[in-house]
């Protein structure tokens, strides 16, 4: 097996292992009403960027035009969670273990997009900027919005 495909399985086992972990602490509430309030959609945050990085792994590993662009986009997502914790925005729900898998998973995902590493499709700026937006959106619809 070549590295790429190494390295996207290693990124699908830990983003497989980090949905499980953050579906189980999901606590679905008793009665209709509780479904529409935003503490209920904001358990959902970890597990969306979990989601995150089993497609991009995904698409890393079947070689996918758009690999470079989901890497990017999952690892904005990642390291801003931390980093809105930092400053404030919000309260991150991320558990410290998840942090620190996701951080470290988000800064190879990264280096992989932006230095092109398996000669796959280059990231343009356009698609470089629309990552980061698109994980600020992210960022602060299941943390602040």
């Amino acid at each position: 097996m070549n590295k790429r495909k190494i390295i996207s399985l290693l990124l699908l086992i830990i983003g497989l292992a980090l949905s499980v972990a953050f579906i189980i602490k999901i606590e679905f509430p008793q009665g209709f009403e509780a479904y529409f309030k935003r503490e209920y959609y904001n358990q959902f945050g970890p597990l969306v960027i979990s989601v995150e990085l089993l497609i991009a792994s995904y698409y890393l590993f079947i070689g996918h035009k758009k690999t470079n662009f989901t890497l990017a986009f999952f690892g904005f997502t990642a390291l801003l969670d931390p980093l809105f914790n930092q400053l404030g925005l919000f309260n991150s729900i991320v558990p410290l273990y998840g942090t620190i898998f996701l951080s470290t998973c988000a800064l190879l995902c990264l280096w992989l997009a932006f230095a092109n590493t398996f000669k796959l499709k280059r990231l343009s700026y356009i698609a470089a900027i629309l990552s980061v937006v698109l994980g600020v959106f992210v960022e602060l619809f299941f943390n602040y919005l």
